[in-house]
């Protein structure tokens, strides 16, 4: 699925940018133009977007030729070369600008997502990553994170039930919250996992006490009252801590033992990874 909604996208970043012609190219440069052009890397971190990007190259002119000197996930520094790119000068020229978006908007996340999984990987829980994304972007910055090292939550509101506190308050309390998800599931022949947000630890016990869920998310607990939660859970159900964690707080959420720790800011207040697309 995520593979068919990064080429959507593509194809509608293309429409968008392009329109009815890159004028300044046709202006300018003869249609049978050939030329060359590289990836010049001008920052540390992770490279991610390189398999997009020769999709990207390929669907704007197949007979480009794209060979690539790195791979996804690889550690990347100032002054490596990505790729080489050859073929019409007009082709390279529509590219570029779409390209270099992808690989530095997802280097970035992919960054970010390496740095928040190695400074746990002496725990056991995992990274994940949110909906708090660029909208229309979504399947770009979900792969980064996959490519960083974290693992992807969900893609949208259609592939797990997510009962947030909203959802909980307006159904009217825990009970209803998921004795509703349970009926609609069995009336739709849906197969989805049940994840239930809870507040406090009065709220854990009465998931607990009603069952039905495959995860319990605890969100805006303290690394203290995550201790006393997941001692509460331990063998019912997956955890996942959430709210507000940081960098600097995550080793003390991943040592109480939770399953899994979800961050928002792997992609909603990340900094893209500086590179430039160079003639030769």
């Amino acid at each position: 699925m995520i593979q068919e909604a990064i080429n959507n996208l593509i194809d509608r970043a293309l429409e968008e940018d392009i329109g009815d012609g890159d004028h300044s190219s046709l202006s300018s440069i003869p249609p049978d133009a050939l030329g060359q052009a590289r990836l010049i890397i001008k920052d540390r971190g992770i490279i991610a977007g390189l398999e997009i990007a020769g999709t990207v190259f390929n669907k704007i002119d197949s007979g480009i030729e794209y060979s690539c000197f790195l791979k996804d996930g690889d550690r990347i520094d100032r002054g490596d070369i990505g790729f080489e790119v050859s073929g019409l000068q007009h082709s390279l020229l529509k590219a570029e600008r779409l390209v270099l978006n992808i690989l530095q908007r997802m280097s970035g996340i992919a960054t970010e997502t390496r740095r928040y999984a190695d400074s746990i990987k002496d725990y056991k829980s995992k990274i994940l990553d949110t909906r708090k994304t660029t909208p229309g972007f979504r399947a770009f910055e979900k792969e980064a994170v996959r490519i960083g090292g974290g693992q992807n939550h969900r893609m949208g509101l259609f592939d797990m039930i997510m009962l947030k506190d909203n959802h909980v308050d307006f159904a009217g309390g825990i009970e209803n919250a998921i004795a509703g998800a349970r009926s609609y599931l069995e009336k739709s022949g849906k197969k989805l996992k049940i994840e239930i947000e809870v507040r406090n630890i009065d709220e854990i016990n009465r998931v607990l006490a009603t069952g039905g869920v495959d995860r319990i998310m605890l969100d805006n607990f303290t690394p203290e009252e995550t201790l006393e939660a997941v001692k509460l859970i331990a063998g019912s159900y997956e955890t996942e801590s959430s709210g507000g964690i940081s960098f600097d707080t995550l080793r003390a959420y991943a040592a109480c033992g939770v399953d899994y720790i979800s961050v928002g800011a792997l992609t909603h207040q990340v900094r893209s990874l500086d590179m430039s697309l160079k003639a030769v």
